[in-house]
């Protein structure tokens, strides 16, 4: 499944702010709650990630997870990454934009919740600008 991650070039575009969010964006993958937790570290470790939007088998957003969350709260306490499934370790506490609105309005979203990136919300999920807080 596709996300994004943001390529914003204001050169290219001096009214950037007024752009849909649609323009600024390129696939990225996310990973399917239903399989294990190492089966998505493996991915997130083959793709040179370390945190990824989860979703369900209609492609549905699920949250977000992080290695280091995945390796603390299973590895750390004892638990089988191997039987252990991703969903039970999902963020679903999450800010996102949708596709439609300015790159202006996705960033206030985005200083509204301390974020350094922000999924939005399409069909297949983009990330714009890790749903990671400052």
């Amino acid at each position: 499944m596709n996300t994004s991650i943001t390529k914003p070039n204001p050169a290219e575009d001096a009214n950037l702010d007024a752009r849909p969010v649609k323009d600024i964006i390129e696939p990225a993958k996310t990973v399917l709650g239903e399989v294990s937790v190492q089966t998505a570290l493996d991915e997130m470790q083959a793709r040179g990630i370390d945190s990824a939007l989860v979703t369900n088998q209609r492609g549905e957003l699920l949250g977000t997870v992080s290695s280091n969350e995945m390796n603390r709260k299973v590895g750390g306490l004892g638990h089988d990454p191997k039987t252990e499934p991703v969903e039970a370790q999902v963020e679903t506490n999450i800010d996102y934009c949708f596709e439609d609105q300015t790159v202006a309005e996705a960033e206030q979203i985005m200083c509204d919740g301390a974020l350094v990136r922000s999924p939005w919300n399409r069909a297949d999920y983009n990330w714009f600008p890790s749903p990671t807080r400052r």
